[in-house]
């Protein structure tokens, strides 16, 4: 297993040789620093911790500082672990680089999906609006939950709630293009998140 951070900088398109279109996202992956390995011995499982986009030390706290010090670093914006590495590939300090994939594997991409706040079940589940004509006074409300109102609302209800701004990995993405020099990976379709959201490619689970 490999993995690496990045940034999501948006979509744009790649034409084959045979002419075909394809949607892709362009993640600006790395340079990553590896900031910590953790072992069974010392911590109960096997992982690296990789840092990504230089924090200001003002930003930042001393634990902050005196960790990403023992890797000869920055503190970072974004850090996070990938499992089931080979330990031995890697060291404290080393640079982690987009040339860590190459044109053709299928990876898994994890971001924080847009937030979009407070949100009506037409919007939120998709469900289907009441009849629009002005007598009817029922357009985009939740339908009738009388019969289950004098016990308790079972788990899973589609009602109005908080929408997006969750964790969501999309798996199976092909990657098309690894350009080394700008650190940047083109992955074919889409990916969670805004624009400049940080993001996590690891090597995809479902071979």
């Amino acid at each position: 297993m490999k993995g690496i951070l990045g940034k999501k900088l948006g979509m744009t398109q790649v034409f084959t040789p045979e002419g075909n279109v394809i949607p892709v996202t362009v993640i600006e992956a790395g340079p990553n620093v590896v900031l910590q390995k953790k072992d069974v011995e010392s911590d109960g499982y096997e992982a690296v911790q990789l840092g990504y986009a230089d924090k200001k030390e003002s930003r930042s706290n001393k634990p902050e500082q005196g960790h990403a010090k023992k890797a000869n670093s920055t503190p970072k914006r974004y850090v996070r672990e990938i499992r089931g590495v080979n330990l031995a590939d890697y060291e404290v300090g080393q640079v982690v680089k987009a040339d860590l994939f190459e044109t053709g594997e299928f990876v898994d991409v994890t971001g924080v999906s847009k937030g979009k706040g407070f949100a009506g079940v037409i919007k939120r589940w998709g469900q289907s609006t009441g009849p629009n004509s002005h007598g009817s006074r029922y357009h985009r409300g939740p339908g009738s939950m009388g019969s289950i109102q004098a016990n308790r609302v079972p788990k899973g209800k589609k009602l109005p709630g908080h929408m997006g701004n969750e964790t969501v990995t999309i798996q199976g993405l092909e990657v098309i293009r690894v350009d080394a020099e700008r650190n940047v990976i083109l992955v074919k379709g889409s990916i969670p998140g805004p624009k400049n959201g940080f993001v996590r490619v690891k090597e995809t689970i479902k071979k």
